[in-house]
């Protein structure tokens, strides 16, 4: 059994609070990554943390996130996979990194989350859209939804999932400084 990691993000921002308020949650952004520590993580979001305007595909530095957002929280859950699902995706992620200039941020398709209406634009993505069809494509299915219409509440919504990590990015970019990763209190085995 393998595994992928999906880490939901808080962050600060007028857009983000917009987003808060619809979803009503905590977590409004969406991140896939092959590692536990986010070395090997991308989205749909900003290209440029400190530019809100320009967004696509992209490669997540956390480093760059937490000098943007030193306030961010995260919460990082673990989803089993196959060797060969996650080999899979590996292999989209990557050829959609080298191609990422052709997918951008889906803006035209908010309107019609916000109504419940499935709507694709060619390479346009929202962070959850993107994530919600490469996993569908790849047989996980997180919601029930069209994939166009799935929101970070689906993630964190859905059941099949593991929370290995839930404080602020400061934790993850600078572990020694502060805990290892580890899982919140509500979630401890005993």
């Amino acid at each position: 059994m393998a595994r992928i990691y999906i880490a939901l993000v808080d962050t600060p921002g007028i857009f983000a609070y917009l987003i808060r308020r619809f979803l009503k949650q905590k977590y409004i952004h969406v991140v896939i990554s092959m590692d536990a520590e986010l070395d090997e993580a991308y989205s749909f979001g900003r290209r440029n943390p400190f530019i809100p305007v320009i967004a696509g595909f992209e490669k997540e530095n956390k480093r760059k996130i937490l000098r943007a957002f030193p306030t961010a929280d995260y919460m990082i859950c673990e989803m089993k996979c196959t060797g060969q699902q996650k080999e899979q995706i590996r292999q989209v992620l990557e050829q959609d990194m080298r191609q990422r200039f052709h997918y951008h941020y889906a803006v035209l398709g908010l309107p019609f989350i916000l109504c419940g209406i499935p709507f694709y634009q060619k390479n346009h993505y929202t962070c959850s859209s993107y994530i919600a069809r490469l996993l569908s494509e790849n047989g996980i299915q997180v919601s029930e939804k069209h994939f166009s219409l799935v929101t970070p509440k689906d993630f964190y919504e859905y059941p099949d999932k593991k929370i290995l990590f839930e404080g602020a990015l400061e934790e993850i970019v600078h572990p020694e400084e502060s805990w290892k990763l580890r899982k919140p209190e509500a979630v401890y085995e005993y």
